[in-house]
């Protein structure tokens, strides 16, 4: 496999995921699964939420994925690289950056400020509904003004 397909590979898994879980995060996780997600809009009582549970689940479908393809390398292995950069990346955006769980480091500039805002309309509501802005790379226009 040549190196521009797994790169292509990877950014289009990286798309998908937002996606997807945008997706779920609206559906599911603001439906039949926020007994789980709920902790997330509440005031955490330790450095662990039981909402960690689905960056597990994503983990354990990446690693999977990698796993049994290791030594083809065709499109699984790097269908699930490309799930753990978007891991990676929210862990670093939206973990530590939007949620300082780590109190290392601030950015300001248009698309990281406008991410937070929208990010921060999302948790005003510690309820189920009503609820908007359910990306993580991507949100509204009018908070990026």
């Amino acid at each position: 496999m040549a190196v521009i397909l797994p790169i292509i590979i990877i950014l289009l898994t990286i798309i998908a995921m937002e996606i997807i879980s945008w997706a779920m995060h609206k559906f599911l996780f603001h439906g039949p699964l926020w007994f789980i997600h709920k902790t997330h809009h509440q005031e955490r009582h330790g450095f662990f939420e039981l909402n960690d549970i689905f960056s597990l689940l994503f983990g354990l479908i990446a690693v999977s994925l990698m796993w049994f393809d290791r030594e083809n390398r065709s499109y699984a292995f790097w269908i699930g690289a490309g799930i753990s950069v978007y891991g990676i990346v929210y862990f670093i955006f939206h973990d530590w950056f939007i949620h300082n769980r780590f109190k290392t480091f601030k950015l300001n500039n248009r698309y990281f400020s406008g991410i937070k805002r929208a990010h921060k309309i999302h948790h005003k509501s510690t309820q189920k509904n009503p609820s908007e802005e359910f990306g993580l790379l991507v949100a509204s226009r009018k908070y990026f003004k």
